[in-house]
């Protein structure tokens, strides 16, 4: 079951109750820079863990200026859209709120705020909080880059702040081609199941605090390693790129059809 540590007390929690129901995962993001995107980031890649999990899920977007160049810059990246405004009174009885917010956020623009339910909303539910980012002049607002952008942002765990500059996104748009490619070459070989170990330590990593770099470590792993065939390869990516989101299966018959 996916943990996540809530900001508000600094302890693991369950980010299911243990009778499941519909779960909201709430990003807020005052403006639409590389730390909002970080943000919004984070909130689709748990909004993806649920799903795994089969958990139901309502997302929803708050505290937002400038949100059309959120918009396109958001599906750029590849994030799925979140609701453009939130509504209290739809009555949907959600049994988990999951809040994502970058922590002068969480902090200063939500304490005390009365959601229009007569609700203050920091009274119940989790605090997701997700360290400021920051990027060099051009290096996150190039689209035909997002997908190395997303890869780059993905892999600093969440709470550590982050400064991106052209040396890591160019290692990240390395990382993804070779992925890629080696995608592409493993779909062509029989399939194979992934390997228990190797889907147990996928799992592990993500439901522990939502630990992506980690989920990045397995499967730097997996490609080097002596043991596992291909086809299990091929399947042991596809089935991470479900939480990731960086369409690693984009290359598959590509060099075929040319």
């Amino acid at each position: 079951m996916l943990r996540i540590t809530d900001a508000r007390t600094g302890e693991p929690t369950d980010a299911t109750p243990a009778r499941r129901g519909l779960t909201r995962v709430e990003a807020h993001v005052p403006r639409p820079d590389t730390t909002g995107l970080r943000v919004l980031l984070v909130a689709d890649v748990l909004v993806r863990a649920l799903e795994i999990s089969g958990t139901p899920v309502w997302t929803v977007l708050t505290g937002t200026e400038g949100r059309a160049e959120l918009r396109a810059r958001s599906t750029a990246l590849g994030i799925r859209p979140f609701e453009d405004e939130r509504d209290s009174g739809s009555g949907l009885g959600e049994a988990q709120v999951l809040r994502v917010c970058a922590p002068e956020s969480g902090a200063a623009d939500s304490v005390g705020e009365d959601d229009g339910a007569g609700r203050d909303e920091t009274a119940s539910g989790l605090r997701v909080e997700v360290a400021p980012a920051d990027a060099d002049s051009g290096v996150a607002d190039d689209d035909e880059r997002a997908s190395a952008l997303r890869l780059a942002l993905l892999a600093c765990p969440r709470r550590e702040p982050l400064r991106l500059d052209e040396a890591a996104l160019t290692d990240a748009e390395g990382t993804l081609r070779r992925w890629r490619g080696a995608v592409a070459t493993w779909a062509t070989r029989p399939s194979g199941p992934i390997p228990d170990p190797v889907r147990q330590q996928l799992r592990a990593a993500w439901e522990d605090d939502l630990d992506v770099p980690a989920v990045l470590a397995v499967l730097r792993k997996v490609e080097t390693s002596g043991t596992v065939p291909d086809g299990a390869r091929f399947e042991t990516y596809a089935y991470a790129d479900r939480l990731l989101g960086l369409e690693l299966t984009r290359d598959i018959g590509r060099e075929t059809l040319a």
